[in-house]
């Protein structure tokens, strides 16, 4: 990269960085059961919720709870199951006409990032009915308040109950982009760990594998604060514990609770502090391909952190250290090395690739030039890398090198 877009990106990242503190950031209130909820929407005289979700999530019954609840409360509610993984903006319009044509005033999101993420579009596009979805992708462009949105995580992962973003894949080009607006951070979070005992394995794996992506790049990046270091060094050591846990054993509720804590504060630690390139280059990935985020970071996470090198040794050592790892007093690239092979280690003992073969190597310069745009000069990242370097790291990813 030469030295002035260096610049410019750092200048870009250290504005943001200092204006952490003064921006509106906010954590959304817990709730702890569905009748929790119903009081919400009852105080806020919400007479009819849109309950957005996917079709397993739904035929599994994980919106019965809620439903009952509402129908206990006299709240009327529809439901949209139409969201698929990596969200379109064609689910978004679809459950959007629903909102519109049987007049709802809330919007409950049920299930995994997906169905936030949609849930989130749906918001949006209610508080700007003249812009487009992709007129709103960037930051800050929303800019009003959505309504009432309350997240009901059923995988332990994606963090999206905390987060200012909305990941969209255009229906047409497929495109995918990030909407980022405080707005978008939902009002309430409701994490109910009987809603994840069913999980399969590789889908807990994944996520698990998710959230620990987003512990580990809020906390190596340049613009951390002190509330977000310590949201993520909590976020890794719990999942560092838990995660094998629940795969192994998935119908243990204390450790599927932790786990979705660990997700809520890993969540919170990367909406203030950002992400980097493992995040980019699986963007790019979920838009051309589908594939599912949780699993394509699980892949993309040590390749990544390997090309930083020295740059983000301190950092993971330290994790790793607080996570009790290893011994607090190894040298810094030792520490960062068992780190990474801890990663790896738990990716192989869940099934988890090493590779990933959807990837085409005429694509690659392609995807890199996407991960490129979306990670300079907004990600903080511990080593500004060139779309030439990225391709070189999805060659690895594919296999390929």
């Amino acid at each position: 990269m030469n030295i002035f877009k260096k610049i410019y990106c750092r200048i870009y990242q250290g504005i943001f960085k200092a204006m952490i503190g003064i921006l509106p950031y906010r954590v959304p209130r817990l709730l702890q059961t569905d009748a929790e909820l119903a009081q919400v929407l009852a105080s806020a005289d919400k007479r009819r919720a849109l309950i957005v979700t996917d079709k397993s999530v739904h035929e599994l019954g994980l919106c019965d709870g809620v439903k009952a609840r509402l129908d206990e409360a006299a709240i009327a509610y529809e439901v949209y199951d139409g969201t698929v993984p990596n969200p379109t903006t064609d689910n978004v319009a679809e459950a959007v006409g629903v909102y519109r044509d049987r007049q709802c005033d809330c919007v409950i999101a049920v299930g995994g990032g997906s169905a936030m993420d949609c849930a989130k579009g749906v918001g949006a596009c209610i508080a700007r009915p003249n812009k487009t979805l992709s007129q709103m992708k960037g930051l800050l462009k929303v800019r009003k308040r959505l309504p009432l949105l309350i997240a009901i995580p059923t995988t332990a992962g994606t963090g999206s109950e905390t987060t200012v973003a909305a990941v969209i894949t255009d229906s047409e080009t497929r495109h995918k982009y990030a909407i980022n607006d405080f707005s978008l951070i939902p009002d309430y979070a409701l994490l109910d760990s009987t809603l994840t005992l069913g999980l399969p394995p590789r889908v807990t794996a994944a996520t698990g594998m998710d959230a620990l992506t987003h512990a580990v790049e809020a906390y190596i990046g340049r613009s951390t604060t002190r509330e977000t270091r310590a949201n993520a060094l909590n976020a890794a050591k719990i999942i560092f514990a838990r995660l094998p846990q629940v795969y192994r054993d998935g119908t243990d509720a204390a450790a599927r609770g932790d786990m979705l804590y660990a997700s809520f504060l890993a969540g919170a630690a990367f909406t203030k502090s950002y992400v980097g390139y493992v995040h980019a280059i699986a963007h790019a990935l979920g838009g051309k391909y589908n594939v599912a985020h949780g699993l394509a970071n699980a892949v993309i996470l040590p390749y990544v952190l390997k090309s930083y090198g020295k740059s983000a040794y301190a950092r993971l050592n330290s994790m790793g250290a607080y996570a009790k790892l290893y011994d607090p007093d190894l040298p810094a690239q030792e520490g960062a090395r068992l780190l990474i092979e801890r990663v790896e280690s738990m990716n192989r003992d869940m099934g988890i690739p090493e590779h990933l073969d959807c990837i085409a190597e005429a694509d690659i310069p392609a995807l890199a030039a996407t991960a490129e745009k979306e990670a300079n000069p907004l990600y903080p990242v511990p080593k500004l890398f060139t779309a030439r370097q990225l391709e070189a790291i999805i060659r690895q990813v594919a296999g390929l090198d």
